[in-house]
């Protein structure tokens, strides 16, 4: 999966379009994303004690990855992203993430 936890991302799909925001959880057998106040939803809870008050929940549910773009951080423009594979000092190959746009890493 190209989008990770941490990631900036812009919303390119559905009821959010044109919003940003970052990554807190990713699903990569679902091949979904859960973003801070992306696709939200109101829950009506009712009271579980006597003398308690119902309440209205705001939660945020996950949104398929293919409706989101990753944000390049050199750049800032929402971008593809590619891989790279780089050898590091003791001769291991790394996979690198880059933007498709500039060819920063990610």
């Amino acid at each position: 999966m190209k989008i990770k936890k941490g990631d900036k991302v812009k919303v390119i799909k559905g009821k959010d379009r044109g919003k940003t925001g970052i990554v807190s959880r990713s699903f990569p057998k679902e091949n979904k994303v859960l973003i801070e106040g992306i696709n939200t939803y109101k829950k009506h809870r009712k009271p579980r004690k006597e003398g308690e008050k119902g309440e209205i929940l705001v939660l945020s549910k996950a949104i398929a990855a293919s409706n989101v773009m990753l944000l390049c951080p050199k750049c800032g423009k929402p971008t593809r992203v590619g891989f790279i594979i780089e050898k590091n000092k003791s001769n291991k190959e790394i996979k690198q993430r880059v933007c498709k746009k500039c060819q920063a890493k990610i």
